[in-house]
């Protein structure tokens, strides 16, 4: 299910359409991101199941996405909530501001590994994150330093420890929270280990980010779209694939695929939340202040969410993959969810 607003015009009603939504919605709607995807479906089952009111529905529609549907502005065809596995950005909350939803709540939910993972049946393999920018990359240095079309075609190509198999990696599109925190904290990372682009950094900063995060179009890499219940099932077909996605998927499916080592480190639950694992990032929902009190159960949704029953270190998301936050910070969030408390970047 799809929400986008008539008009700008009708975002400009502010609270009067609003208002109409608590005549023709009576059920939450949330997008966003396929990483927040099954711990929110979770949170949502348990509050069907429990409080009175309606399961909440939920899309998955990727970060960017997601954010773009409830930035559209407020009333009954725009979304209450969504997720995101990366922060929101500030071009984002602009255009919310601009289509008429200035007041906003972040809730930050807890912590998450990004995997490169296989299938089982194949061979673990430790990798650099140099090594992933090499097979990943468009363009990479050539031995002058000056960029080139990437050249490698096997993983043996980049280092001869590697298994001498053909390069194919599914991953996430560009609206993806997922593709934006693997680019800025694998991508970026990688391509810092060589001189020239460290160089191109201090001259150019966006120049280099242009470099570091444009992924190869030779179908060495595979855009596979929000749904990474389908990268998994193409990863136990194809044992010489790799997927990129959540740890909460690789949690799911340990039966099936496994994670790799990432410099030396396994994307482990204990290894995310003691940060020894690199590749981790936080998680977030965002709330539309104007749909609480007129959307029924917005706010037990919230009070459900931020319980301890839930996201505590004990808690069922904890065992969907989510990595708790320490006490402390639950605390804070659950006060901001309580209060309403404005965003502030």
């Amino acid at each position: 299910m799809k929400f986008f607003s008539k008009s700008v015009a009708f975002a400009a009603l502010g609270m009067v359409a609003v208002a109409g939504a608590a005549e023709a919605r009576d059920q939450i709607r949330i997008v966003g991101s396929s990483t927040v995807f099954p711990f929110a479906t979770a949170v949502a089952e348990t509050f069907g199941r429990t409080s009175g009111f309606k399961t909440p529905v939920i899309e998955s529609t990727g970060s960017g996405g997601g954010l773009k549907l409830f930035c559209e502005g407020a009333g009954v065809e725009t979304p209450d909530i969504t997720n995101a596995s990366r922060r929101i950005k500030k071009s984002e909350v602009e255009r919310c501001a601009k289509n008429g939803v200035s007041d906003i709540t972040e809730i930050k939910i807890g912590y998450d590994g990004i995997v490169f993972a296989n299938s089982k049946s194949a061979t673990q393999v430790n990798l650099t994150k140099e090594q992933l920018f090499l097979a990943l990359a468009k363009e990479v240095p050539g031995k002058d330093g000056k960029l080139i079309a990437n050249p490698n075609q096997k993983w043996s190509d980049i280092d001869s420890s590697l298994p001498n198999t053909k390069i194919e990696v599914l991953g996430p599109p560009p609206t993806s929270g997922t593709r934006d925190a693997f680019v800025e904290l694998v991508m970026e990372e990688g391509a810092e280990e060589f001189d020239s682009l460290v160089a191109l950094k201090k001259e150019d900063k966006k120049a280099f980010k242009a470099v570091a995060h444009a992924m190869r179009e030779d179908g060495a890499f595979i855009e596979a779209g929000e749904n990474d219940n389908l990268i998994v099932q193409k990863l136990e077909a194809n044992k010489d694939a790799f997927g990129i996605f959540g740890f909460s998927f690789l949690d799911q499916n340990a039966d099936k695929i496994q994670g790799s080592k990432v410099g030396g480190v396994e994307p482990t639950f204990d290894n995310i939340a003691d940060s020894k694992y690199g590749v981790s990032r936080s998680l977030y929902f965002y709330v539309k202040k104007s749909h609480v009190g007129v959307i029924p159960g917005m706010e037990e949704y919230l009070a459900e969410f931020t319980s301890d029953a839930a996201w505590g270190e004990d808690g069922y998301l904890a065992d969907k993959g989510l990595i708790p936050m320490p006490a402390q910070e639950r605390a804070k969030y659950k006060a901001a969810a309580q209060s309403l408390t404005n965003l502030s970047m």
